[in-house]
């Protein structure tokens, strides 16, 4: 049997985390429990000095937890994982890791409206500089570095707006400067694009999203490349206390068992429907990285092992035209987040990205008419017909031949 280093991703996706378990479970136990028992006063004392492997209390390592980390560490490539209560548990564990009073932050204009917020106000409160920039042109990244940047913050496909970001570009410019490089990969997973083997130091991921891919958990996940790096995550973690329970990451563990398969069928259909979209009388314009009209399609072709199933447009009348869009869907749920098995659609300038501020939303070109679909895995004549019907109202509203009620 080959490593399981070599082992290829779907094989990775089903067996990763999983070691003998009592009774041989095929299935990691969920090790409900808030503390451990040590065998005797001497265990207890060896395991707090860091001489022996084992655990103690859930908040700082749990077996169920630790076999989802190590899942998803050797889904990205990475050493280890640290599992989080959120998303944002993650993204402000790395800050407060990595950044002091004084230091300086290069992040994408487009990225998850709340990570803008942190920046902007908690870590500007303590003392830390943000420079946004449209990371999309990687020069732009490289003039607004400063003697004192300490981190080079991308999410990549841009959250909302789709721009794509160079990994491998953007890693070298930071590296020069000694900064270090923290992806957000959860538009893409790990089953379509690896920021650790392009150069990035440090991956994040919201584990709500494809990873779990249900749409029944709140959670997020860092990856790393080293050890040493590993524990001082897990220090600040351990300490501010934001991982996630063992039930949740139960979940997120039997989600990637699936992470392949999903993967390929949000990029099928996602691909048919911004296809579709592109031909419509009412779209303004389609952002997907499949479409070969995506202004960064070359740059996706190259870090991209397929599209991903996020989708932007813009429609002819605006907001109001994507409000009654949005509220005559039949199949489509409006609701905020991504990567389910379901169908999503939402309007980001007035609800996930609405804490950035219109300035902000507009450097990053959030603009009020933009309309982001998280495309699922039902099937794709379905999705097309109800989201032709939904257009078909925004005709009949926009001729004035019937009042549709906004």
């Amino acid at each position: 049997m080959k490593s399981h280093k070599n082992l290829g991703f779907q094989t990775k996706c089903v067996h990763s985390g999983i070691d003998e378990y009592e009774f041989g479970a095929v299935v990691p136990p969920i090790y409900q429990t808030s503390t451990f028992k040590f065998r005797d006063v001497k265990h207890g004392a060896s395991l707090f000095a860091g001489e022996e492997k084992g655990y103690i209390y859930t908040r700082m390592l749990n077996p169920t937890v630790e076999a989802m980390e190590n899942a998803i560490a050797a889904l990205e490539g990475g050493h280890k994982a640290l599992g989080c209560g959120s998303g944002m548990a993650a993204i402000s564990t790395i800050f407060i890791t990595l950044l002091q009073s004084g230091d300086h932050v290069v992040c994408s204009s487009a990225v998850y409206g709340p990570t803008t917020t942190v920046l902007n106000t908690i870590m500007k409160k303590y003392g830390v500089e943000t420079t946004f920039v449209d990371s999309s042109d990687s020069e732009n990244v490289r003039k607004a570095i400063k003697p004192n940047t300490k981190v080079v913050y991308i999410e990549t496909p841009g959250n909302p707006t789709l721009c794509i970001s160079n990994i491998e570009e953007i890693s070298k410019i930071a590296h020069e400067h000694k900064a270090i490089v923290v992806v957000d990969n959860t538009f893409m997973s790990p089953a379509l694009q690896n920021p650790l083997l392009l150069g990035a130091d440090i991956v994040m991921h919201s584990l709500t999203k494809f990873l779990n891919g249900h749409a029944d958990v709140v959670g997020g996940v860092i990856v790393v490349k080293d050890e040493e790096t590993y524990k001082q995550f897990r220090k600040t973690l351990n300490q501010l206390g934001g991982v996630i329970d063992p039930f949740n990451a139960f979940l997120v563990h039997r989600g990637l068992k699936t992470l392949a398969i999903r993967m390929e069928k949000h990029c099928q259909n996602a691909q048919r429907i911004a296809e579709w979209l592109e031909t419509h009388p009412l779209v303004e314009s389609v952002k997907y990285p499949g479409l070969k009209t995506h202004p960064h399609y070359q740059v996706g072709q190259k870090q991209h092992k397929g599209p991903g199933g996020m989708i932007t447009i813009e429609l002819k009348g605006g907001f109001e035209a994507g409000r009654v869009m949005m509220n005559s869907v039949k199949l489509f749920q409006l609701a905020v987040s991504l990567g389910g098995v379901e169908s999503l659609i939402q309007h980001p300038a007035s609800m996930t990205h609405f804490s950035m501020g219109k300035e902000a939303r507009e450097e990053a070109r959030i603009t009020e008419g933009l309309v982001r679909i998280s495309v699922g895995i039902e099937n794709v004549e379905d999705l097309i017909d109800d989201l032709a019907q939904a257009l078909a109202k925004v005709e009949q509203a926009m001729s004035g031949k019937v009042e549709v009620h906004i």
